[in-house]
């Protein structure tokens, strides 16, 4: 189930069909049919693409479990996991070249015939599994190539398009903008951002009808919802082993939250590097951006952080007034972390040293910088046997984090404090 759902998600973004842009242009510029270019192409990339969930499923039931190790079960193992990748490869061609409603339709099939396998138990054995698997991957096939004929070429030529830049994006290191150009676009409700006297909204407002013009990126807050019960449990928890594991998880949680719910990260970070249009006076661009991400962010602590206290769990032995400042500081730390991660801009230089070039090394903390700021700054609270010198301290490396954004943006220099008091 998991699988087929994975399959057909990666197929929406980048498919099988997506091919270079100029050769799709010269096979489209051509008076072949689109099923003699596109069903070759697809046929050998699927069958890549089975081969390579076979030996990674393969490789994972090897090591993970003892499948392979009992002769009498080695061969329903090896069907399954050939089963499996035989599934996987159609899939991923059917979320490409079929409607959101046909994958919806495949995807909850999936759901159906797996709790029905779940519900027979060992009625069959692996054997069982391993036809239906082979089963559906022929009938998938069938359908998603004899779906290729309709596919749309103007589609298939701004997905190409999109995939070449952003395989040059990350190739070259800034793998931010090749993320960016997946983000969903907003779409309606555009009336909703202004009063009925034509008048902009408040900044909770506009951040919230941001949020809710990407339908798909506002359901992902519900991580907020699941960091902040983590987070709060976690900062409760005694200080060390799955305690500390879901403070950071929780942090992690919210840091990615922040993010997904809120479309006003993005302009904040053309607003600063792009030259005003209007002279310096920069209009609060900072409070107008960070206000709705704070506030979905504390909102969803707050609600996830009630829910864990509610449930058992065990705890430090001190009231939940110390517990307080502890989330309160993480929170100011994941945002500081949010800003630091999204004022990102070009790659940074070569780092050439006697040890040889370390841009590789940069470029892994260039990619991940804000997540680990949080997992650090969380162990670093842990550390800390204050509570409230801990949230002190969070909020310290919050501010910090906001300086090295605001330093990435070119604002950090002496005109910055004059321009937030005119702001």
């Amino acid at each position: 189930m998991v699988v087929c759902w994975c399959a057909q998600l990666a197929g929406r973004f980048w498919g099988p069909l997506v091919l270079q842009p100029f050769l799709l242009h010269v096979f489209t510029s051509t008076d072949l049919p689109p099923p003699s270019y596109l069903g070759t192409i697809g046929r050998r990339r699927l069958a890549y693409a089975g081969g390579a969930v076979l030996v990674a499923a393969g490789t994972a039931a090897h090591l993970t479990t003892d499948l392979f190790d009992r002769p009498g079960d080695a061969a329903q193992g090896l069907a399954v996991v050939v089963g499996l990748g035989a599934l996987t490869a159609p899939v991923w061609l059917w979320g490409q070249v079929r409607p959101v409603r046909d994958n919806l339709g495949a995807a909850a099939g999936a759901d159906g015939v797996g709790l029905l396998l779940a519900l027979l138990g060992g009625a069959g054995g692996l054997w069982l599994v391993a036809g239906v698997l082979a089963a559906g991957a022929a009938v998938l096939e069938r359908a998603a190539f004899g779906s290729v004929p309709s596919v749309d070429l103007a589609r298939l030529a701004r997905e190409s398009a999109r995939a070449a830049q952003a395989q040059t994006y990350a190739v070259t290191g800034t793998l931010h903008h090749a993320l960016d150009l997946y983000r969903p676009e907003s779409r309606g409700r555009t009336s909703a951002l202004l009063r009925a006297d034509g008048q902009l909204r408040g900044r909770l407002a506009q951040g919230a009808v941001r949020a809710l013009r990407t339908p798909g990126r506002a359901a992902a807050g519900a991580t907020l919802l699941v960091g902040g019960a983590a987070l709060t449990a976690g900062a409760a928890g005694p200080g060390d082993g799955p305690a500390l594991t879901a403070w950071m998880a929780g942090a992690a949680c919210g840091y990615l939250g922040s993010g997904w719910v809120s479309e006003t990260w993005r302009g904040l970070r053309d607003e600063l590097t792009l030259p005003p249009l209007y002279g310096e006076w920069w209009g609060g661009a900072l409070g107008r951006a960070l206000a709705w991400p704070g506030a979905a962010l504390a909102a969803g602590t707050l609600v996830g952080g009630v829910l864990a206290l509610v449930l058992p769990w065990p705890r430090h032995g001190a009231s939940q007034l110390e517990t307080l400042p502890l989330v309160a500081g993480s929170v100011v730390l994941v945002l500081g972390a949010r800003f630091l991660r999204e004022m990102k801009q070009q790659l940074l230089l070569p780092a050439i040293t006697p040890l040889g070039d370390l841009s590789g090394l940069l470029v892994l903390a260039w990619r991940f910088d804000g997540i680990v700021a949080v997992v650090i700054g969380v162990a670093v609270m842990n550390a800390v046997p204050s509570a409230l010198g801990a949230a002190g301290l969070a909020v310290g490396m919050g501010l910090c984090c906001v300086w090295m954004g605001l330093r990435r943006t070119g604002w950090a220099r002496r005109a910055l404090l004059s321009r937030l008091r005119r702001a």
